[in-house]
């Protein structure tokens, strides 16, 4: 984040622009919008500037600028068509500590001034640091096609209850009790400009819940994907927006953690091989203790929280103990993997099946069912063998497939950063050491492997122009 998005309160504020033409003008009016006392600078006005001189709702700095146009301001607006007396103004604005905006020249700036929807009170800025106004626009001009001019009156309505429902509700049941007021039939009331009849059910809505005694917490199970933020699901989205508490696993990406509720209290509970954060029977516990204080719980796991993610136990233990939840499933890894890794987990042509195993079982063996896994035609996807790989390799061939038999282990895929190791089943655990790849990872044997060189789209788009893409034969060996 290159600027942190603020917004200043400028009511009353004395702020200097410099420069009497219309972009100044543009400029000078957004600070009246937000209350500010506005002083130009200019050795003549354009005709919009004059007209708010003449009405006095701006003061009139007669003449070139000068050091003495930045005394008392808050804020500072540079909008000459001199970049050099545009340079001294940001220069002195910046040694005295004001906040200095020079248009069109983000260099010269310590702030950007966004593109702004406005539902006062709520208002909206978009902003790309400057590089790309048209963009901001155009995303304004998307936001207000979106955004209801209603939405300014349904904030007004909130503000006006809201030391009522503090005074009413305890602090766990504030928040959902707003989200169901924001997004029901109170809120449509106000779209619809039924005012009187909103605040008579909101103020009935607030009565009913005060006496409705504690709320009940739940559980929301959330399968966060392979990593990629954008292979999220909208149910997974909207969960991990409302949650008052997220529990969250080592798989969970930074980039999918970002997604959350920002003043969600967050818990780390992630387990790797022979580090566990928290053991399993003490997450268990906390799910049940944060729900039973009236919590929404975030339970955020990476892939899907039903394949290999211990889901299936926590659950259990919520039904046991009488808590709410829901599941939501998410891409498991072994399907964003092999889409992004460019192997297709089934084909026509070569594998009629695909089974999903761990490498690491409970008793931190890998005493798979080999002849089963050694079948033609399959594909056999391997979650958490990169240790054992090269016990894998030889099991696998000691069970009946050939040496020869395509392999890949495939690691942080679905991301920029993700590598891809292919080899045999001959190889593979030696090319994987040279590579030096490390979890979290994920093994795929099978003759559809084969298909890497051709179906791979990913990495090619994403690091080379497809004309200097490398040869099939080389891409994606270490």
């Amino acid at each position: 984040m290159d600027y942190l998005p603020i917004f200043l309160k400028l009511d009353g504020r004395p702020c200097a622009v410099i420069g009497g033409g219309e972009v100044a003008a543009r400029k000078a009016g957004l600070l009246l919008d937000a209350g500010a006392r506005v002083t130009v600078t200019a050795p003549a006005l354009c005709e919009a500037l004059a007209e708010l001189a003449q009405q006095e709702r701006i003061a009139h700095r007669a003449g070139p600028f000068d050091p003495a146009a930045l005394d008392g301001a808050t804020l500072v607006i540079a909008a000459t068509d001199d970049r050099a007396v545009n340079a001294e103004v940001s220069r002195l604005a910046q040694q005295r500590r004001i906040p200095v905006n020079v248009v069109d020249d983000p260099e010269l700036c310590s702030f950007i001034l966004p593109a702004i929807v406005d539902r006062s009170p709520v208002v909206v800025a978009v902003s790309t640091g400057g590089s790309t106004p048209v963009l901001a626009r155009l995303l304004r001009a998307r936001l207000e096609t979106m955004i209801p001019v209603a939405y300014g009156e349904l904030a007004k309505l909130a503000q006006r209850f809201r030391d009522r429902v503090k005074g009413a509700l305890p602090q766990p049941q504030r928040r959902p009790f707003w989200e169901r007021v924001l997004t029901g039939p109170i809120a449509e009331m106000v779209f619809s400009g039924r005012l009187p009849q909103a605040e008579r059910a909101l103020a009935q809505a607030i009565d009913d819940t005060a006496h409705r005694g504690p709320v009940e917490g739940e559980v929301y199970l959330v399968g966060a994907g392979p990593g990629n933020p954008e292979l999220l699901t909208f149910a997974a989205l909207r969960l991990m927006q409302q949650a008052d508490v997220v529990l969250y696993d080592a798989l969970v990406s930074p980039e999918v953690m970002d997604l959350c509720r920002r003043d969600a209290e967050r818990v780390y509970v992630g387990k790797q091989r022979a580090n566990h954060t928290m053991r399993q029977e003490e997450i268990n516990a906390l799910l049940v203790r944060l729900a039973k204080e009236g919590r929404r719980v975030l339970r955020l796991k990476g892939g899907d929280p039903y394949v290999f993610g211990r889901g299936g136990e926590e659950i259990e233990t919520l039904a046991a103990s009488g808590v709410r939840f829901r599941v939501v499933p998410g891409i498991t890894a072994a399907c964003g993997v092999a889409a992004y890794a460019g192997i297709p987990l089934t084909h026509r042509d070569y594998a009629q099946s695909c089974v999903l195993v761990t490498g690491h079982l409970k008793d931190g063996t890998m005493n798979l069912d080999w002849h089963g896994l050694a079948r033609p035609r399959q594909t056999v996807v391997v979650y958490m063998g990169l240790l054992g790989l090269r016990q894998l390799c030889q099991e696998l061939v000691e069970h009946g497939m050939p040496t020869d038999m395509p392999a890949a282990v495939v690691q942080q895929a679905t991301l920029p950063q993700q590598r891809v190791v292919t080899g045999t089943l001959a190889d593979l655990a030696e090319r994987v050491e040279t590579a030096g790849l490390k979890p979290p990872t994920l093994v795929i044997v099978g003759d559809v492997v084969k298909l890497r060189d051709t179906l791979n789209w990913f990495e090619i788009d994403a690091d080379q122009p497809a004309a200097t893409a490398a040869a099939p034969a080389e891409r994606g060996r270490a």
